[in-house]
């Protein structure tokens, strides 16, 4: 049988998602703890790969196993075994063809931004000095809504059929002194969201305007586009999925 499992995690300790050989990745520590569990290996398939230090409040893997008798329990006994940066959030039964990259419709990101000091966040969100012009970032944002070609915010020499992401929705809101960033498309770059979040901060702090925004986005050259912000604000927060995959 094929499952779902729904994970949260605090990337900081972590190099990524993805298991590296002299690196410790989410994805190593939690088929571990299955593993154990389970009694038998156990290799999960995620919707997508965070990079080193992001966090995510949603995502998905893929596993498949015969028959889990009671999942409450197995997601009790799993999360026993994970550190206190991993949870396991729910575990769902598919189709066996589902998958969990190639099934998700959209991915969602939130960047945190702190406007002050604060002692609470310092490895959960990016810390700036000076507030920026929303509005402005606002109007950016909107230039990045549709289907386009996204190169200029892709990370360097990475191998992908294409370029072309269709973004739904990404704009700012400022929840008093925590400015947060909301991005939904049906896929994403590797470094996409960050080079976005720099590129926009550029634009909030006047240093780019919204016409050489849509010069950079025409150019198709990273090194146009602002510098990425830190990986600590970002946030996978929701992997979508058609519901006829699910078998409840």
């Amino acid at each position: 049988m094929r499952y779902f499992i729904e994970i949260a995690y605090n990337g900081t300790l972590y190099c990524g998602w993805q298991k590296q050989p002299n690196s410790l990745s989410v994805q190593e520590v939690l088929e571990e703890a299955m593993s154990v569990f389970l009694r038998t290996p156990i290799t999960v398939f995620a919707a997508g790969r965070t990079d080193a230090g992001v966090h995510a409040k949603q995502l998905f893997a893929h596993f498949d196993f015969p028959e889990l008798s009671a999942i409450s329990e197995t997601i009790y006994r799993i999360n026993a075994l994970l550190p206190s940066d991993i949870s396991v959030t729910s575990i769902k039964k598919v189709t066996d063809e589902a998958h969990a990259r190639f099934n998700a419709t959209a991915r969602s990101y939130e960047y945190q931004i702190q406007l002050f000091k604060n002692p609470f966040t310092t490895t959960l969100a990016h810390q700036i000095h000076k507030k920026p012009n929303i509005p402005l970032m606002n109007k950016a944002a909107i230039m990045l809504l549709g289907r386009q070609d996204f190169e200029c915010f892709s990370r360097s020499n990475t191998q992908v059929n294409t370029f072309f992401c269709d973004i739904t929705k990404a704009h700012w809101e400022l929840q008093g002194s925590t400015l947060l960033f909301y991005i939904t498309a049906d896929r994403f770059l590797r470094n996409m969201v960050r080079a976005i979040v720099g590129t926009l901060l550029d634009v909030g702090f006047e240093k780019t305007s919204l016409e050489e925004l849509s010069v950079i986005i025409d150019s198709k050259d990273r090194s146009r586009a602002g510098s990425s912000a830190p990986a600590k604000g970002l946030y996978l927060t929701k992997v979508s999925y058609p519901q006829d995959i699910f078998i409840t």
